[in-house]
């Protein structure tokens, strides 16, 4: 998932763009985080990330547009350098926002946006990532978390 500047959109691509803020595009494809990375900077822009709740109902929306299928783990800005550590007691865990468009991005969320699908190791020597992960529930809806 993408955060883009006002630009047209990407070619076969899921966008939207609220107003006076960053467009955001899905792009599906099996790759690693550091691909999609590279991926959304050759488009202009970077791994998206969500700062609060209207980020999150606009990336789910947009996730709902591109049918996108569950289960799925889609890479957003979502990364712990290897000289932090897991912390249980922070809703992103220790993790924290990438820089976007080569500003900086928030270092963290409200509490009720620290929903995890599967908690992440408990480590302070690797630098891991994490996306945001969509399932399938019973009866045809979605939830959805962050997953190392």
């Amino acid at each position: 998932v993408c955060a883009l500047g006002r630009a047209p959109p990407p070619p076969r691509a899921a966008l939207r763009c609220p107003p006076a803020a960053a467009c955001f595009s899905v792009h599906l494809a099996d790759v690693s985080y550091a691909e999609a990375r590279g991926d959304c900077d050759r488009r202009g822009g970077s791994l998206a990330w969500v700062s609060g709740e209207p980020e999150l109902r606009l990336l789910l929306g947009l996730l709902a547009e591109a049918t996108v299928p569950a289960p799925a783990l889609l890479w957003v800005g979502l990364k712990r350098n290897a000289s932090a550590c897991t912390r249980e007691e922070q809703p992103l865990r220790g993790f924290s926002w990438e820089g976007v468009g080569g500003g900086t991005a928030p270092q963290e969320v409200p509490a009720e946006l620290g929903r995890w699908q599967q908690e992440p190791l408990r480590s302070c020597l690797t630098s891991r990532c994490a996306g945001l992960h969509l399932a399938a529930e019973p009866g045809g809806g979605r939830s959805w978390g962050w997953k190392e």
